[in-house]
């Protein structure tokens, strides 16, 4: 999270948005000075916290509301305001206030000491589908309206995420909430044939690669894994690599998924184990696969590719999940086109940077047996 608000806030990004408050405050810690905007709901208790830290918070109920303005109004000694951003329920169902109780909401916070409405905004339930998408544009729009109409100023506001970045006809406004672009993924929802043709200028900056720690030839008739689910059918070489589910490469691509070797495909066998996956190289041409060989589970080697998407669809779930659930114990490396720029191991305290981040970083490569 660290290295890539940095590189983000020098390319330019005017805020940086967390779900937590404590990725917020982790943020703050490591001198990241850009405005931070956290789009869940705080406990009341760390209002105080979140106004000396200069941090944004999230509203989108009346009670938390007033127990925000009350903490902040019981405060002792001097401090900044604390910003708030009302979040307003437009069809989602997760959070929000409802559009008719925004003006009484923002009516509230402009009376009270010591806060101040930042930002209003609200999040699409389905971005592809324009019908429901009008809908929702319409009661953001309508909320925004009634604050005109109660004689307060309208805050920023911010609607579209990376699917309202790449379809048409939906606005902008002040600010944009790119999310899983900045993975360099389009979503997976919008057909590929809706895309606009800037969306090929994407290019996805993680990559999954192992070493592995054990290859072996082993009879036919051999079962591989706990089970076992996969029988050999054949003599067949079997390499062994040291990541699994508790490593974010999910149990559900048992026997589903692939890795490059050699720029070749190669299946993964049998049941994917806490900390193992077994793939079968008894294909691979040229010499027999070895333990220097580099596998990749997610990124490119030579003309093969095996993108997040396919992960996505291999286990009935979205890229959003793939990339995120990449565990903390998976080493980081961090490149730019000049080369890798950092390291950050689960040891490490802080990143141990190579050289200058610099705001070039176009990759992170998540690495399980290198740093």
């Amino acid at each position: 999270m660290v290295p890539i608000a940095r590189a983000l806030a020098e390319a330019g990004a005017d805020a940086l948005c967390v779900a937590a408050f404590d990725e917020a405050v982790v943020l703050r810690d490591a001198g990241i000075s850009s405005r931070l905007i956290v789009l869940y709901p705080i406990p009341p208790e760390r209002a105080i916290e979140a106004a000396r830290r200069g941090i944004a918070v999230a509203v989108g109920e009346v009670g938390l509301l007033e127990e925000l303005i009350a903490r902040v109004g019981a405060a002792t000694e001097p401090m900044p305001e604390l910003e708030l951003e009302l979040e307003v329920e437009t069809g989602l169902g997760r959070g929000g206030l409802a559009p008719d109780r925004v003006a009484s909401a923002a009516s509230r916070i402009e009376a009270a000491g010591g806060v101040r409405l930042a930002g209003l905004w609200t999040h699409l339930q389905a971005s592809e589908t324009p019908d429901r998408t009008a809908r929702q544009i319409e009661l953001f729009d309508a909320a925004s309206a009634s604050l005109g109409t109660a004689g307060l100023p309208i805050p920023r506001r911010h609607l579209a995420a990376s699917g309202g970045l790449l379809l048409p006809g939906i606005p902008v406004y002040d600010a944009v909430r790119p999310g899983l672009m900045i993975y360099g993924l389009p979503p997976d929802e919008i057909e590929p044939a809706d895309l606009p043709s800037v969306a090929a200028e994407l290019r996805p900056v993680m990559s999954l690669r192992a070493r592995p720690v054990r290859v072996v030839d082993l009879p036919a008739g051999h079962g591989i894994s706990y089970g076992p689910t996969f029988t050999t059918g054949r003599p067949s070489r079997i390499a062994t690599l040291p990541l699994g589910y508790g490593d974010g490469w999910s149990r559900a691509l048992s026997n589903r998924a692939d890795a490059l070797v050699r720029g070749r495909r190669a299946p993964i066998v049998g049941n994917v184990a806490m900390d193992a996956i077994m793939v079968d190289v008894t294909d691979v041409p040229g010499p027999p696969v070895g333990v220097g060989d580099e596998f990749v589970l997610l990124g490119e080697q030579g003309r093969e590719r095996i993108p997040a998407s396919e992960l996505a669809r291999s286990r009935t779930t979205n890229s959003w999940e793939v990339v995120t659930s990449m565990s903390r114990r998976l080493p980081r490396v961090y490149d730019a086109a000049a080369g890798p720029v950092g390291i950050r191991t689960l040891i490490a305290t802080e990143d141990r940077w190579l050289g200058s981040n610099s705001g070039t970083a176009t990759s992170a490569s998540s690495r399980s047996t290198r740093s």
